[in-house]
């Protein structure tokens, strides 16, 4: 791991481990972190006294009491009136839970199976269906009414049990507190439920505990813990009882005498004072903030709350809070619904508000019709579908409308640890002190020996070779035997029959699925695996040496070192192996000055990387010296060497910021690790890529210290954003969402710990890790990676700008037919019958099937459309303009006036010409018959034929639409000169798209049936069958496809870019 402004960083050791390094480099004097708002929140927070519920041994609150970290043991005892040597009585122990209550975080518990059903209807479009529904069956329209209920129902039903799947497959939550913990209560030791605890106990820990609530370190040995999920730190902390920091802006990371509620205890044993409980914790306070409501303030009237609730409310309904498209669509409904009422209105003035049930049904029918219908549910299935498909990506789509909103992505804030990371320790360089290197490549298993390839290089010729166990050098094996024997970690095959020897030396295994497993420090566990790459393990060094292991000194965070003593029973001699930082071991080494300084300089130089460095060193004693005490065995040792080691970029990471970068998307990682470490992974991962010139790589890293004293005003005035944001708090995660939304962009934010949660919801879209992702972090993201892999993030932005694209595409085919039906029905308003009265073109009941047969299932197969070759190649969409560009806007237009004004000439052709005179019937030329609205009767034969010939029309001319539209300017007789060429290419585009194809095969051919049915087409539709005027029909639709080509042939002679307008990038 990195480090700041020092030579070496030792084990787990964090802050930095040089004492003349303050562990809060870089914040200015007197400012106050963010972070330590959220974490300390006020002056002993959750941290007051019990006598709030009546306890008369404990002192009232009044604010004056330091935080916990800043306290010595002995004056926490007082404040809590407790004791380290005897714990609390339980009757106080009692009381003080009964005050407090129990020890549990009431964080948000997932979506109830009624909130995800009004998730459902909470759109506008769902709201005017329900609205034309319920008109339909106030004026007895059962069969309308009926129709337009099964679609709100399907639509309700496909959103549900896919969300409901998401949220039983997330199965979060809160999870992260123990079950049972060991307290000291009336001097004795019992086992307690976690949740039984309370401020003042004293709680004792051990390898593998889960912290129960935060405490204050009272007593321990070499007491390490896990705190990733919390502070985002790669590697374990150290902890310290005796450390006490008066500094107000120290991050959490840096208390170094604190634990942590939902850390784990890595290494050693120790005892601390509860201070805080449930959702006074860390945890809790993160978990209160995802509930926090963003607009409520203390200062605000009930009147004014009530106020701010019912806006909330309301827009939450009408659907004008969510994602741009779900806006979009939802500003699109209220306005297609006031465009119905005017054209309502517009029918009742035709008919001089003299409203009967024929009036009122034409008004009901023309607002039926400029309302598309199955919009939603072809929506819905089509991110359904996509749902699917990301969860065989490895995605797990919580919220339908986040796979949408994730492919206009403009900027990703990636947390690193875990995520761009492996999340585990590797040796990745070895310097030996006669000059010889060593590099870890290609790694991709850090706990698999056989995994990567070892690179040797010699530093006195320059040359590069592979060094075999047979041809390394004594220096080279002692160094391999300090790694492997100075450890307590354990790393083994999971195959039967398989030990610790059994890996490959020099060799690269990638193909294989990996069954290693490690137990211990990541540190040690990384340089133990570097040695096994070796061959060495305890059988090798038995049986080579016959060495047994006869005493042992730990690392103590407080002299940073670990030595192991061993013998052999044939030898007068004994060997020491020690590790630890070099500046712990530079005044214990047996070497001159000039060689002190050659290992500094070389430490600084792994360093610089962003390695975390151990000095290796050994000597050999006689057996009858004394050489047992500490003191003793750690003096006059002979430097061997320097490890750097650090958390390895996951292999793919690298390639999918590059496809990132092409895609116009900038990533920005926000992590809790130190600012070196930082810029070493973003380098490596492409982030800090060449591209950059030296100024913009020195602007684009930024401690968070430095961004969090910046005001919102100084932040929006910088060029760009920090690419690498390093010792991050929850809140400066916070801030940098914001700033890009200030800044008009689209955000994502990825991460796995609970200290990314706030993020993670104040973000467009958050996506959660789901193996290592707390179960917090899964809650508040929209999306979880299965397999932690950022990659993934990648085939979820394809998936979302492919279904972002197809929803352009059915759109623009749905709202086609709209604006066809509208200038159909308007001009039909000129067509009086005997009585006066206006005759439908269409019936509403055909208006209905044309919408919601004919065209779902071919807006369904569009939905289904493959994403395009240069999808990742181009920027992201404006998300000011959303689907309705310019270029949408403008063909739908002309395509619908195009299939409107056909329809109108199919109906005026049997009307109006003499084409009906085949028929042995009397003839009605010009005449629209009586009451044809209603029922059929004599007078009716030419309108229903009329009826059905305009019928066919649209349906037909609505089944070429779904094949022309799946390029916005390509010919549909050339759409893919790429792959298909020659005079019979069209046939294999239209087959191209198989569900698509056969809709439009089924939609040609129910056709008939709903013309021919006896019974039904009378009774029903309003129109009945029809013989020569098919070609009418013909030539309508010959005349479509012309007209539609030509419009496309001016599009790519006139119009140099196949869009209209430039869309935006991520660079923010």
């Amino acid at each position: 791991m990195g480090i700041e402004d020092q030579l070496t960083v030792e084990e787990s050791t964090e802050p930095p481990i040089c004492s003349c390094i303050d562990a809060t480099l870089g914040t200015p004097p007197g400012f106050v972190r963010q972070d330590t708002a959220i974490g300390t929140a006020g002056t002993v927070a959750g941290f007051h006294s019990p006598r709030l519920c009546g306890g008369a041994s404990s002192p009232p609150v009044d604010g004056s009491y330091p935080e916990p970290h800043k306290l010595a043991v002995e004056d926490l005892e007082s404040i809590l009136s407790t004791d380290v040597k005897n714990g609390l009585g339980n009757d106080e122990a009692a009381r003080r839970l009964h005050c407090d209550g129990p020890n549990r975080v009431e964080g948000a518990q997932g979506l109830s199976a009624w909130k995800i059903l009004l998730r459902q209807v909470s759109n506008s479009l769902t709201l005017v269906l329900i609205i034309v529904m319920a008109l339909s069956f106030a004026i007895n329209d059962y069969i309308e009414g009926g129709v337009i209920a099964a679609v709100i129902s399907l639509n309700i039903i496909v959103g549900f049990v896919q969300d409901y799947r998401a949220e039983q497959a997330i199965q979060s939550l809160y999870a992260l507190s123990a079950p049972t913990c060991k307290v000291l209560r009336s001097g004795q030791v019992i086992t307690i439920k976690a949740e039984t605890l309370v401020r003042g106990d004293i709680v004792l820990l051990n390898v593998g505990d889960i912290i129960p609530a935060d405490l204050r370190f009272v007593d321990g040995l070499n007491l390490s813990t896990d705190e990733a999920l919390l502070t985002g730190e790669s590697l374990p902390i150290s902890k310290n009882p005796k450390a006490i920091s008066n500094d107000v802006g120290i991050p959490l990371g840096d208390r170094v005498n604190m634990l942590y509620s939902a850390s784990t205890v890595t290494r050693g044993r120790g005892r601390g004072i509860a201070v805080a409980t449930g959702v006074n914790t860390e945890v809790g306070k993160i978990a209160q903030l995802l509930r926090m409501n963003s607009g409520s303030g203390d200062n605000v009237s009930l009147l004014s709350a009530y106020w701010e609730r019912a806006k909330a409310s309301t827009r939450s309904i009408l659907g004008l809070d969510g994602t741009p498209l779900q806006v979009k669509l939802s500003k699109f409904a209220l306005l297609l619904f006031a465009l119905a009422i005017l054209l309502a209105l517009v029918v009742f003035s035709a008919s001089l508000w003299e409203i009967d049930d024929e009036v009122l049904i034409y008004g009901i029918c023309v607002g039926v019709a400029v309302i598309p219908e199955s919009l939603i549910a072809v929506l819905t299935i089509s991110m359904a579908v996509g749902t699917k498909a990301m969860a065989k990506g490895d995605v797990i789509v919580r919220k339908l409308s986040a796979l949408e909103a994730v492919g206009g992505v403009t900027n990703i804030c990636s947390d690193k640890t875990g995520t761009l990371t492996q999340g585990k320790m590797i040796t990745r360089k070895i310097w030996l002190s006669d000059g010889s290197k060593a590099t870890v490549e290609a790694c991709t298993d850090p706990i698999d020996p056989s995994s990567g390839v070892i690179t040797w290089s010699v530093q006195k010729t320059g040359m590069t070779d592979e060094v075999s166990i047979s041809r390394m050098s004594p220096l080279t094996k002692k160094f391999i035997e300090c790694l492997y024997l100075c450890n307590n970690s354990t790393v083994a095959d999971g195959k039967s029959g398989l030990k610790e020897d059994a890996a490959e030396t020099l060799t690269t295994s990638t193909a294989a699925v990996s069954t290693w497993t490690a137990v211990g420090e990541p540190t040690e566990i990384a340089l133990r695996v570097f040695a096994m790459r070796f061959g060495m393990s305890k059988e090798t060094v038995s049986q080579a040496n016959n060495a047994r292991l006869i005493a042992e000194h730990p690392f103590d965070s407080s002299c940073k070192r670990m030595t192991v003593i061993y013998s052999c029973p044939d030898s007068d001699l004994v060997d020491v192996y020690t590790k630890g930082a070099l500046e712990a071991m530079l005044p214990f080494l047996d070497a001159t000055d000039s060689r002190k300084a050659e290992f500094i300089a070389n430490a600084e130089s792994l360093a610089a990387g962003g390695l975390r460095v151990l000095c290796i060193a050994h000597k050999t004693v006689k057996a009858d010296s004394p050489f047992v005490a500490r003191d003793t065995a750690e003096s006059n040792l002979t430097p061997l060497g320097l490890a750097g080691l650090y958390d390895p970029p996951r292999m793919e990471s690298a390639d999918a910021v590059r496809r990132c970068r092409a895609a116009g998307i900038s990533v920005h990682m926000l992590t809790g690790d130190h600012i070196k470490t930082a810029t070493a992974i973003a380098h490596e991962v492409g982030i800090l890529g060449n591209q950059l010139s030296a100024a913009e790589a020195a602007r684009a890293v930024m401690p968070a210290a430095s961004f969090d004293a910046m005001t919102d005003a100084q932040i929006d005035y910088m060029e760009k954003l920090p690419l690498v944001l390093a010792r991050c708090s929850p809140s400066t995660k916070v801030r940098m969402v914001e700033a890009i939304h200030r800044r008009g962009a689209f955000c994502v934010m990825t991460g796995d710990g609970v200290n990314d949660s706030p993020a993670l919801k104040k973000a467009d879209v958050g996506i959660a890790m789901g193996l290592n992702g707390s179960d917090v972090a899964k809650e508040a993201a929209d999306m979880v990676l299965t397999d932690d892999n950022f990659a993934s993030i990648i085939t979820a932005v394809e998936e979302g700008r492919r279904l972002f694209d197809n929803i352009q595409k059915f759109l623009l085919h749905l709202l086609v037919s709209n604006i066809a039906q509208v200038i159909l029905l308007l001009v039909g308003l000129a067509f009086k019958d005997e009585d006066d009265k206006s005759v439908f073109p269409l019936s509403p009941i055909e208006i209905l099937w044309a919408n919601l047969i004919t065209s779902s299932f071919l807006a369904l197969g569009l939905g289904f459309e493959e994403a395009q070759p240069d999808i990742m190649l181009r920027p992201p969409h404006d998300l000011r303009v959303g689907v309705f560009t310019k270029e949408i806007i403008i063909d739908k237009l002309a395509y619908g006036t195009f299939m409107g004004s056909l329809c109108i000439a199919a109906f005026t052709s049997i009307i109006y010409t003499s084409i009906e005179d085949v028929y042995e019937e009397p003839s009605r030329y010009g005449v629209l018959g009586s009451d044809c609205n209603a029922v059929y009767n004599e007078t009716c034969n030419n309108v229903y034929r009329a009826r059905a010939t305009t019928y066919a029309t649209l349906s037909f001319l609505l089944l070429f639409t779904a094949w022309e539209v799946k390029h916005f300017t390509r010919s549909l007789f050339s759409m893919y000169p790429e792959i298909y060429s020659g005079p019979f290419s069209v046939f294999r585009t239209v087959w191209k798209n198989k569900f698509l194809f056969g809709a439009v095969v089924a939609g040609f051919l129910i056709t008939f049936p709903v013309i021919y049915l006896p019974v039904i087409d009378r009774a029903v539709f309003k129109h009945q069958g029809i013989g020569i005027e098919w070609i009418v029909v013909a030539a309508c639709v010959i005349s479509y496809v012309a007209l539609v080509e030509l419009w496309k042939a001016g599009k790519r002679r006139f119009v140099k870019s196949n869009v209209y307008g430039q869309a935006t990038t991520g660079e923010v």
